[in-house]
């Protein structure tokens, strides 16, 4: 085993990245979001492996994170702008350096445009100007393609790091399916497809793989208001900053985000959601496990 230092550069396409999130937080049996350190963590093991040295000497110099971004007025209305900064503070908190482009009304709707050149054009900059061995791209998308053929002639070492999935939105009862492009896997020296690795049978109880995923935190539930915890139903009166209270006389219900079956940001004053009462460490009654109802 050789003792060569591997330089690795991690490159995000943050609406995949971002998608793929949420369906093993809401579709997926671990209802879990991915863990950007766990992700980090699994990257060195699997180079350190393939490449033939001790993962200490697989460092990431450089991680880059794109994406589509709200103006600060529409994140204000959409309830987003706690969720984001709290997202960001991860990246932070992780040496991740972020790269936004406002989101622009594309066929009156809102959409990302340019992001992928965006990511293209300063992963192959900083390929020439920080000597990476081995740049990860985290993405599936085909027009990815050219970026790694052009990696591939500087001599750097590609890694595809992709989920493919497939599930029925409860929401709208359509089926969706996300898969990464066969040419880009092909392309790329080390194709990762990390789905295959959390649903294998063999590796589900590795603990590198249990921490792709967010630990669960302390739930600040003390206990249900009875044995008999009854589901109930009401009306959300208000909703600001990641949490909202519920109608439920005499006193109105706390709920936090982390409560909320779906994406908080869905949710709408007035909408009908089901909850369980219970009390949280000071004694208070508080909403939890909340759902909307269709």
């Amino acid at each position: 085993m050789t003792n060569n230092l591997i330089r690795i550069g991690i490159f995000y396409d943050g609406n995949y990245f971002s998608h793929a999130s949420n369906y093993y937080n809401y579709e997926h049996s671990k209802k879990a979001r991915l863990s950007v350190s766990g992700i980090h963590n699994y990257i060195r093991h699997y180079i350190a492996q393939e490449e033939g040295v001790e993962k200490s000497y697989c460092k990431i110099t450089d991680a880059h994170y794109f994406r589509g971004r709200l103006n600060s007025y529409d994140a204000h209305q959409s309830n987003r702008l706690l969720s984001e900064r709290i997202f960001e503070d991860i990246l932070m908190n992780e040496g991740i350096v972020t790269h936004y482009l406002p989101l622009r009304y594309i066929d009156g709707k809102r959409g990302e445009k340019g992001i992928d050149v965006y990511l293209a054009l300063e992963a192959f900059d900083l390929a020439i100007h920080k000597s990476f061995d081995v740049i990860v791209l985290i993405a599936c998308d085909g027009d990815y393609v050219p970026l790694v053929k052009k990696l591939n002639s500087l001599g750097v070492k590609v890694a595809v790091l992709a989920w493919d999935f497939e599930y029925v939105d409860s929401r709208t009862g359509k089926s969706r399916e996300t898969v990464t492009s066969i040419d880009l896997l092909n392309e790329s020296v080390y194709p990762m497809l990390i789905h295959e690795v959390i649903d294998s049978k063999v590796k589900k109880n590795e603990l590198i793989v249990d921490n792709l995923f967010v630990k669960q935190g302390k739930q600040s539930i003390v206990s249900p208001q009875s044995e008999n915890t009854k589901v109930e139903t009401s009306k959300i009166l208000s909703l600001k900053n990641g949490y909202g209270f519920i109608s439920k006389p005499p006193n109105n219900l706390y709920f936090h985000w982390t409560d909320v079956d779906i994406d908080f940001n869905d949710l709408n004053i007035g909408d009908t959601v089901k909850f369980i009462s219970a009390q949280n460490e000071k004694g208070q009654e508080i909403a939890v496990d909340v759902q909307l109802v269709n």
